[in-house]
C-alpha cells in the first residue's frame, strides 16, 4: 500500500492520473485524494502540535477538468474532520500560498489542486504552510500517514464550516498596488498594448483584472477562458508552439509585449515587440538586471544549465551568478541557505523552466509577481522611449544549444546512472581538449575552448540529460561526437 503512494510523489509535488485515458492507468482516484486529506492532516497535526480542529486551510484548483471532482473530495473530508475550509475555486498556486500571509485569509496551510503543465488527465497536489511549499520528505511523509489510513471508514458528522472567497480579486489588488507603488503612477500602462497568453489555464485573470485595470490595450489577448483539455497548445512556457503562439500574437496585433503563462502561474515568459522571445536565459538576464539595480552585488541563484553568456552579463552588473541543482525548490532553497549562513546574500533564486523567487516576496515562484517586477521597467522604459529588450542588449547568445534525454534501460537505473556519471568524469578528466568543471553540484559538466556540455540524472525518472552549449556554430555537434563516442559503450542506454 505505501509503494501505491508513494509514487504519486513528484518531488515537492503530489501527481497522478486522474481520467481515464489511453495511456496510464487511473491512480487518482477520489479514494485515494480521501486518504491523501486525511495524510495533509495528520502532517499538519504533528507539525503545527496542534488538532485539526484549530486549522483554516483554504484548498484551490487550476482548469484542469478533473479539478472540481478532487477539490470537492478534498473539503468533504477536512470538512468531516473538523477542519475550517476556505473553498478557492479557481485560482493559482502563488495565491494559494499567499492565504497563508494575506491578513484577511491567514490560513494554517493552502493546497492547491494542479499539475502543472502536463496533459489534461494528470493532476495532484502543492501544499503550502506559512513557512513555504512543502519539502520532498514532508510529501514522502504525507503520503506514508495516508497508506495508514482506512479509506472504507466513512466520516458522517461534518463539524468544520466551509466559505467562499474570492482570491483571485483579492491577489489581482495585490498586484495591482505593487506596480502603482514601485510606479508612483495610478495607470502606469497608459498607451501600451499587451498580449496575454494563458493558456487556458488559471492565468487569464491577468488581463482585464491587472493589465486593463492598470490602463494597458489588451485587445488580442488569447486562450484567456479556462479549458481543462487545453486545445489550443500545451499551457508551459518551454513548449516551442506555445511560444510562437504568443510571439505570432504580439506580431499580429502591433502589441508592445506579450506575456505566457503556464497552467498554475508559477511560471511565465515575455515576448518583445519584434516577436522576440525573453525566454530561459534572456529571462534570467532580465530580471537579473532589475534586482541589481535594486540589490548591488546580489547572488543570483540560477540552476546548473544557465549560459556562460548569463554567467557574464550577471558579472558584469557586480552580481554574483551562482549555479545549483535543477529544480525549483533546489534553487530555492539554495539561496534561503546561502541568506542564513553566508556573508553574501541572494534576492533572486530563478530557473531556466521559468520559476523565479525573489526574497522580496518570500521566494515564492510566482510567474505573476514576476512580470508586475517586469512592467514596472517596461512603464518606466516606455517614458524614456525604450523597449524592455534594451535592458538586455549585450547579452552574450550561445551559437548553439542542445538538450538530449537518454532512457536508462537497467532494472537499477539509479546505480547505472551513478556508474555512467563517474566513469564520464573519468573520461573527462584523461581526454585531450576536455576539462572537469569544478565546483558544480550535480552531475558531471565538462569545458572546452569552444562551450560545454553537463550530464546529469532527471531528478524523477530512468534518464539521464544531457546539455551542450557552443559559443561557434557547429560547435555543439562537435561536442555530441565526442560525448556520443563514450555514451555508446554503455548498452543500457538509449543514446
Amino acid at each position: 500500500m505505501l509503494s501505491k503512494f508513494l509514487k504519486l510523489q513528484n518531488g515537492t509535488d503530489i501527481r497522478g492520473i486522474a481520467l481515464e485515458n489511453d495511456k496510464y492507468d487511473v491512480n487518482l482516484s477520489c479514494e485515494t485524494v480521501h486518504s491523501i486529506a486525511l495524510g495533509i492532516l495528520k502532517w499538519l497535526e504533528n507539525r503545527e502540535n496542534n488538532s485539526c480542529e484549530k486549522f483554516r486551510i483554504a484548498v484551490g484548483m487550476d482548469s484542469r477538468i478533473s479539478g472540481p471532482k478532487i477539490k470537492t473530495e478534498i473539503i468533504r473530508t477536512f470538512e468531516s474532520c473538523g477542519v475550517n475550509v476556505i473553498d478557492c475555486d479557481m485560482a493559482t498556486t502563488p495565491a494559494m500560498f499567499m492565504t497563508t500571509v494575506m491578513d484577511q485569509y491567514s490560513c494554517t496551510a493552502a493546497l492547491m489542486v494542479t499539475a502543472s503543465h502536463l496533459p489534461y488527465f494528470h493532476n495532484g497536489m502543492k501544499i503550502f504552510t506559512k513557512k513555504g511549499g512543502a519539502e520532498k520528505s514532508d510529501i514522502s511523509e504525507i503520503l506514508k500517514f495516508a497508506a495508514e489510513t482506512d479509506p472504507s471508514e466513512t466520516m458522517n458528522e461534518f463539524t468544520g464550516r466551509v466559505t467562499e472567497a474570492n482570491l483571485i480579486e483579492d491577489y489581482s489588488k495585490f498586484l495591482v498596488y505593487k506596480i502603482m507603488k514601485d510606479t508612483g503612477m495610478s495607470r502606469p500602462l497608459d498607451g501600451l498594448k499587451i498580449v496575454v497568453d494563458a493558456g487556458n489555464g488559471a492565468g487569464g485573470f491577468f488581463a482585464k483584472k491587472v493589465l486593463a485595470s492598470l490602463g494597458a490595450d489588451v485587445k488580442g489577448s488569447q486562450f484567456l477562458e479556462p479549458d481543462g483539455m487545453f486545445p489550443n497548445h500545451a499551457p508551459n512556457p518551454e513548449d516551442k508552439e506555445a511560444m510562437k503562439s504568443i510571439s505570432e500574437a504580439v506580431l499580429r496585433n502591433g502589441a508592445d509585449l506579450g506575456i505566457i503563462f503556464d497552467t498554475d502561474v508559477d511560471r511565465a515568459a515575455i515576448v518583445s515587440d519584434d516577436g522576440g522571445e525573453i525566454n530561459r536565459n534572456s529571462l534570467i538576464a532580465l530580471i537579473s538586471d532589475i534586482v541589481l539595480r535594486e540589490h548591488p552585488g546580489s547572488v543570483i541563484v540560477t540552476d546548473s544549465v544557465t549560459s556562460n553568456g548569463l554567467s557574464e552579463f550577471i558579472s558584469s552588473r557586480g552580481g554574483i551568478h551562482h549555479r545549483f541543482k535543477r529544480g525549483y525548490k533546489n534553487v530555492i532553497n539554495e539561496a534561503i541557505r546561502i541568506n542564513a549562513e553566508g556573508s553574501d546574500k541572494a534576492y533572486l533564486a530563478i530557473e531556466t523552466s521559468g520559476h523565479a523567487a525573489l526574497e522580496e516576496n518570500h521566494f515564492l515562484d510566482d510567474g505573476a509577481y514576476l512580470i508586475v517586477k517586469i512592467l514596472t521597467e517596461v512603464s518606466r522604459l516606455n517614458q524614456e522611449g525604450l523597449k524592455i529588450q534594451s535592458l538586455i542588449s549585450d547579452l552574450k547568445q550561445s551559437a548553439q544549444s542542445r538538450e538530449s534525454r537518454i532512457k536508462i534501460n537497467e532494472p537499477d537505473f539509479a546505480d547505472y546512472g551513478k556508474k555512467v556519471l563517474k566513469d564520464f568524469e573519468a573520461f573527462g578528466e584523461r581526454t585531450q581538449g576536455l576539462e572537469v568543471v569544478f565546483p558544480n553540484h550535480e552531475g558531471v559538466k565538462l569545458k572546452t575552448d569552444y562551450g560545454w556540455c553537463l550530464l546529469r540524472m532527471s531528478l524523477h525518472e530512468p534518464v539521464m540529460a544531457l546539455n551542450v552549449e557552443s559559443d561557434e556554430t557547429g560547435g555543439a555537434e562537435r561536442i555530441m561526437d565526442i560525448i556520443g563516442a563514450f555514451l555508446r559503450n554503455y548498452g543500457g542506454l538509449e543514446f
